[in-house]
Formats: C-alpha cells, structure tokens, sequence
C-alpha cells in the first residue's frame, strides 16, 4: 500500500495548479446567480417562493449536455486558432458573463424583475457552456490510466471551485455591504461592476493552462464518422453531413451505453441524478434562513464563505486522499450518509435561534461533509469518460446530477411557505433525501467495481490490475 506522503505528492504537480484554475472559472458564475442574485431579490423585497423559483435558472445546467457535442466538435474561428479549441469556447463564453454583469448594474428587480432574471439566465447558458470545456480541458491533463492523479485532480477541481464560489462570495458580499454602508443607493449594481473584474483576471489566468493537441481526439471522430459514413451508405455531402451529425450527437451516447452495458449505464445514472438532492434543498434555501434569523451580509460573508472555503479547501485534499485509500464506492456511502447527517445541524440552529458558535459549527460541517461527497462524486464520473468524446460525455453525467438538484430544489421555497417557516422540519426532511440515492448505489455497487475495475483506482480498498479506462 502506498504511503501518505505518496498520494501527497500528486497534488503538487504543476498541471494541479491548472486544474485549480480551471475550478475557480466554473465556480465563480454561481456566486452570481446563486448567493448575490438571492440576496439582491431578499434586500428588494421578493418572496422565498420567488427566490426559489428564481432558481430555476440553475436548469440550464442539466441541460447543457444537450449542446455540448457542439462544443466537443466546433471551433471558434480565429480564437481556436491562437488559444486551441477549449480555451477558445472559455473565453468567449467569459466575455458574454462580463457583459452581462455590465447589464445587470443598469436594472432594479422591484422595477424589472423578468429583465433580472432573463440576464441571470444568460449568465447561467454562458457558465454550463463554458463547464463543458472547463471540465473537458480538466480530465485532459491527467492520463487515461492515471487513477490517484484523477482522483487527486477531482480534488483539485473541486477545490478551485470552491475557492471561486467561496472566496468569491466573500468578495460579492463584502463589496455590496461597503457600498451599502458608503450610502450607494443601488449597491448591489456597483458590486456587479467590480465582480467583473475578477471576470478578467480569469481571463488572464487561463492563458497559463496548457491544452493538448486535439489531433487524437479528431482522428478518432473521423473514423468513428467514417464508420457512420459507411453504414448509412449514402455518398456525397449529405451522407457526411449525416456522418458528422452522428457521430457528434449520437455517437457519445451509444459509446457510454455500448461500454458499460444498458442495465448498469441506467443504474449509475439513477445514482447520479437523486444523490446531492437533499443538498440542494439545503443550498437554495440557506442564505434566505440566515437572514430571516438576524446574520448580517458580513456575518454570512465571514461563517459561511469565509470559514467555509478555509474548511472545504482543507477537506476536498483529504477527502481526494480518503477516497485513494478506501475507494470511491465506499468513499461515496461515507460521504453521503455524513452530507444528509449534517443536515440536522441546521435543524438546531433554527430551533435555538440566533447563535454564532453554532452558525460555525453547521457551516463547518457542512462544507467538511460536501467537500468529501463532491470529490468523491467528480471523481467517480471523471473516470467513466470515454476520451474520444471527453467533454459530451463528462457533460452528460454531470447534467443528469444537476437534473435533480435543480428540479427538485426549485420548489425548496414553496417548501418552507407550505411549512410556515418550519426551518427546523424543512432541514430534517432535505436529511432524509439522500436515502433514494443510496439505496440505488447499493444495488449496483459489484456492478461498479467490475465496470471500474480497468481504470486502476482503489474501488473496495483493493488494487485493480485490469487494462485502462477507456481502452478494450
């Protein structure tokens, strides 16, 4: 068995600061439409339940595997050129982000609150699009074979997104309370134009992440259209448009299927789609419940962003390393059942009322909790990816967990008005949410092992021998 300081030393590789990277750009655009966006609609007076449908924008996101064999295959003219076909999509996905931002600082919700949302929602298009190829160009910097190092990069992934989403929190929170107590009328507007700055420095960061050749990647989609082209035994260029079509839409979904088999393939994505439900729940809701039991926009910024990236960086590493040594199937029954436990925390801070001691302790254990569950949950996809269609297949996985968690969460406001502000019994039930999903990842759970057994990760605590990932 390796040692400690083995499975340390991944994360000290260069490629691991890119990925870091990579993590803080797919992050950044929640605290837009997630944390600020909810905060400016609670200051200017909307309901939960509108805060709450609001977040229905989130739906994009479970969607956007729909267009990713669009990303996967075009390139941008002139930009795929000079930065390579990933960073290319990036980019300009981040420049319509800042402009948005530049609009949003021109309207009020109270006045214009379809016009709020409508810019929300292109915010929320730009940023599932551009995750296509942020997580594509993520799993392309670790080799196919390399389990610990996708392990170690999930970690990392999730770290950076973290630290986007957190620190950049912070950042939102703390502007828009400086222009508030400065007597800004429309502070959260002014903090908008500031957040697109950290939109450029992105920017600037991405130019120091590497992206490979996509001359492999091309090769194999040419000969998958090839293969197409000759079965459909039509000639010209409607049969290579046809061809081209195929194996750009139709061709990840049947190498995810073929490779995995119908009845395991349908499993894993049940699995996927019902386990961060309960979280979410949780998620669409907190930063309203802290409000409504007296935390100010700087108490929040402190406990909740704060101390909680400091407490998420910290656990994602060790949830990277407790997921190496016990594999991610244990790691993903371990993570789980502690996310839905921590729920309750929250149910004894509503029930106790206001309390700083334990307003910490609930955001601790949270984000300790979620830190292992995502790493776990990331990793666990990252490895099912077939390379030749890296960035539709990642996106596919990806969106059917979104699926559930925006679907269902959407409706986490109406929860609590039909509960009558029963915060206490809201967070309880979002507790028992997570069983669904365990359940169903314990009935395929030797299916996993045998479907994983090629990648050479740990699984059960046992070595894997068997070839590569993605090779037959």
């Amino acid at each position: 068995m390796r040692g400690i300081s083995d499975s340390l030393a991944v994360y000290f590789e260069r490629r691991m600061a890119r990925i870091l990277l990579l993590g803080v750009i797919s992050g950044f655009p929640w605290v837009l439409i997630g944390s600020s966006l909810s905060l400016w609609l609670k200051e200017d007076g909307l309901s939960r339940s509108a805060i709450g449908w609001a977040g229905l924008i989130f739906g994009v996101y479970a969607f956007n595997f729909l267009w990713a064999p669009l990303i996967d295959r075009i390139r941008l003219p002139w930009l795929s050129e000079r930065l390579g076909q990933r960073r290319a999509w990036i980019v300009a996905l981040q420049a319509l982000i800042l402009v948005s931002l530049v609009l949003w600082s021109t309207v009020e919700p109270s006045a214009d609150l379809s016009g709020v949302v409508a810019i929300g929602l292109v915010i929320a298009i730009a940023s599932a699009t551009q995750d296509i190829a942020i997580d594509a160009l993520r799993i392309e910097q670790i080799g196919k074979a390399e389990g610990e190092a996708m392990a170690a990069g999930a970690a990392t992934a999730v770290v950076g997104w973290w630290t986007g989403y957190k620190l950049g929190g912070v950042v939102a929170l703390e502007t828009a309370q400086s222009f508030q107590d400065a007597g800004v009328e429309n502070y959260w507007q002014a903090a908008f134009l500031v957040l697109g700055i950290v939109v450029v420095l992105c920017n600037i960061g991405l130019l120091f992440v590497r992206e490979a050749p996509a001359s492999e990647r091309a090769a194999a989609q040419a000969e998958e259209e090839e293969r197409i082209a000759a079965r459909l035994a039509v000639s010209g260029p409607f049969g290579h448009a046809a061809a081209w079509l195929g194996v750009t839409v139709i061709g990840p979904l049947l190498s995810f299927f073929r490779r995995n088999g119908l009845a395991i393939a349908a499993a894993v994505l049940g699995f996927i789609f019902l386990f961060k439900i309960g979280e979410a729940f949780l998620g669409r809701m907190s930063l309203v419940f802290y409000k409504e039991i007296g935390f100010t926009k700087s108490d929040i910024a402190l406990y909740s962003k704060g101390l909680g990236w400091v407490t998420t960086v910290t656990f994602t590493v060790l949830g990277g390393l407790f997921a190496i040594r016990i594999g991610l199937v244990r790691a993903m029954f371990v993570s789980g059942i502690a996310m839905a436990l921590t729920n309750l925390l929250f149910a004894v801070l509503a029930w106790a009322g206001r309390s700083e001691p334990l307003f910490a302790a609930a955001v601790v254990m949270d984000d300790l909790t979620s830190a292992f569950a995502t790493v776990t949950f990331v990793a666990f996809i990252s490895m099912l990816v077939d390379r030749t269609y890296t960035a539709t297949q990642y996106a596919l996985l990806a969106s059917i967990g979104t699926a559930g968690r925006t679907l269902f969460a959407a409706s986490s406001g109406a929860l609590v008005d039909w509960l009558e502000g029963d915060w206490g019994t809201f967070f309880v039930i979002t507790t028992l949410m997570v069983i669904p999903s365990l359940v169903c990842l314990w009935a395929i759970r030797r299916k996993l092992a045998d479907m994983l057994a090629g990648a050479r990760v740990r699984l059960f605590g046992k070595e894997a021998e068997a070839t590569p990932a993605g090779t037959s």
